[in-house]
């Protein structure tokens, strides 16, 4: 049976996209977020955090400093009543061509096995095409929220895939979700 999923990117999907978010103090959490992942929680989705974080392999922060900004993160999500149940993050730089770093499946592979994931019935929500084709090769429905929309669209254009839904924000994005999920709960 498995398990059904929600696989988040962190960067432009849950927080402001600055670039690299370097410091735990830069972290600024999209509204509706952590209302959209307390739902997610109470209809029983596993909620799993995935995200490039190649600053590390720039040498622009440690690991420690990304486990701060994480941890910041889910204090924020626990004080509103909303829980991450993982966190995974690939470290490298996009030239070791890792299989890891989105929008290639390590992380996803490891999360559904790690919690028994059923694919058909889980979804991925992101802010750019790389989470949209990371989604469709591993079989989930998908949902675009774009931070920048004028410059998804050529992102758009030149990916071989299509999200299954583009929505202003994130929870729009859950609603959809909900609204498109199989054995609701």
């Amino acid at each position: 049976m498995g398990n059904r999923a929600v696989f988040i990117d962190r960067d432009g999907t849950i927080n402001v996209n600055y670039g690299y978010v370097s410091d735990p103090d830069d972290f600024k959490m999209y509204p509706g977020v952590a209302k959209g992942i307390k739902l997610l929680n109470e209809k029983g989705f596993k909620i799993i955090v995935i995200t490039n974080q190649s600053g590390i392999a720039r040498g622009y922060f440690s690991k420690g400093v990304l486990e701060n900004i994480h941890e910041k993160m889910k204090k924020e999500l626990s004080n509103k009543g909303a829980n991450v149940d993982a966190i995974y993050y690939c470290p490298h730089h996009p030239d070791e061509h890792c299989n890891c770093r989105k929008p290639n499946l390590g992380l996803l592979e490891k999360a559904v096995k790690e919690f028994d994931i059923d694919t058909e019935k889980s979804f991925i929500i992101g802010d750019r095409m790389l989470d949209v084709e990371v989604g469709y090769k591993i079989g989930c429905k998908t949902v675009l929220v774009p931070e920048d929309k004028e410059k998804i669209k050529k992102e758009i254009e030149e990916s071989d895939v299509e999200p299954d839904v583009i929505c202003d924000d994130f929870y729009s994005g859950v609603e959809w979700m909900l609204n498109n999920s199989k054995n609701k709960g």
